[in-house]
């Protein structure tokens, strides 16, 4: 097949012109292509060498929440503002893990202000801070690092795992019955990671002017006390209860591309103007709708991390751990025949037992198997 000459430049293009006429409604979407100087301050130069620890001794320094990621530096939020702050040169994160993520504590050096010219500014192209360090993290929502090395960053190749939201109190888990169908294996897979993040997970099932909720779903999540909340954020419904449950928290959204988060931070979040797609009619499956992991503000205090959609979530650990992540089957692993039981094919399993006779729910068996071979 011959190549199509030049369609990443018209794409570039189209891009900027689209940026010119502001038709982009999300800074979020801009950044998926590229990062204008006019746009973010930061000539490319600066972001990829800052400053060292020297130059910086004399300049004041405060400590805020980054909420955005951009190539070579972050937006770090001070009181009620975002500044756009490079990378110190002496900038080094613990080893192992994604350098900065969204709600992660930084230390900044503040910039001087600006000298004027009349009215014009002189060096508006400058950072507005310098990141010198980070705090440790206290919870995070994390997956491990993807084995395509086209998707990973120039730097990434030593890390174990990648950091999406850090310091969250809340992983709230969005389904929808329909449009896509909803795939209870996956909030398992959430409710995990949820865990290993020491985070609380929330399940929120949208879309329920499409179709009833399955009770017996939201009876297994209730038995593990995981909060369910039935909403529909196209009719407005259930939504109060879901606000007051997030209220005054920090909280980052997770779930399959489709199932309505970006509609339900639209609904939750006046003002927020966030990006939708519809979903792909011929598979029923979603749409990415956001670029990268964004922080908002809820009203009556509290904030919420908009993250990208995913189709599958990769959980790592030891297959010895995994039993210990499905409460109802380690009430019983001491019963069974063998310390190290796999639940797999051992005689005399306790839990294989409870399966079989249903009081262990089958789906749930299931999901544990299937998580289980992919570990």
């Amino acid at each position: 097949m011959a190549k199509r000459k030049g369609k990443s430049r018209r794409r570039v293009k189209d891009w900027s012109r689209r940026h010119r006429q502001e038709d982009l409604t999300s800074l979020d979407a801009a950044e998926s292509e590229t990062l204008q100087p006019d746009r973010v301050k930061l000539p490319a130069f600066r972001l990829q060498r800052g400053p060292g620890e020297s130059e910086l001794a004399d300049r004041p320094r405060a400590e805020g929440m980054v909420t955005g990621l951009f190539p070579g530096g972050a937006r770090v939020r001070l009181g009620e503002e975002d500044l756009l702050c490079s990378l110190a040169g002496t900038f080094r994160p613990p080893p192992g893990s994604t350098a900065l993520a969204v709600g992660d504590r930084a230390t900044v050096a503040l910039t001087p202000p600006q000298h004027t010219s009349g009215d014009k500014e002189i060096d508006k192209d400058r950072a507005d801070g310098v990141i010198l360090s980070r705090q440790p993290r206290q919870t995070a929502l994390s997956r491990p690092q993807p084995t395509s090395s086209k998707r990973r960053g120039r730097h990434d190749e030593d890390l174990a795992e990648k950091v999406i939201a850090a310091n969250m109190e809340i992983l709230l888990i969005v389904t929808s019955m329909r449009q896509p169908p909803i795939r209870p294996g996956l909030i398992d897979r959430f409710c995990i990671v949820a865990e290993r993040g020491e985070m609380r997970p929330i399940v929120a099932i949208n879309k329920i002017d499409l179709g009833e909720p399955d009770e017996g779903l939201i009876a297994e999540l209730a038995a593990n006390d995981v909060a369910v909340f039935c909403c529909s954020a196209l009719q407005r419904r259930g939504l109060e209860e879901l606000l007051a449950a997030l209220r005054h928290r920090s909280s980052v959204l997770a779930g399959a591309s489709g199932v309505g988060k970006s509609s339900l931070i639209n609904v939750l979040v006046p003002g927020a103007n966030v990006p939708t797609k519809t979903i792909r009619m011929k598979d029923k499956r979603g749409r990415h709708a956001t670029a990268a992991a964004k922080l908002y503000e809820l009203p009556g205090g509290g904030i919420l991390v908009d993250t990208p959609g995913v189709r599958e979530l990769a959980v790592e650990m030891d297959q010895r751990e995994l039993p210990w992540y499905f409460p109802e089957m380690a009430a019983l692993a001491g019963e069974c025949k063998f310390n190290n039981c796999t639940h797999t094919h051992e005689p005399d399993c306790a839990v294989r037992r409870a399966a079989e006779a249903g009081r262990i729910p089958p789906r749930r068996y299931q999901s544990y198997l299937r998580i289980r071979e992919t570990l």
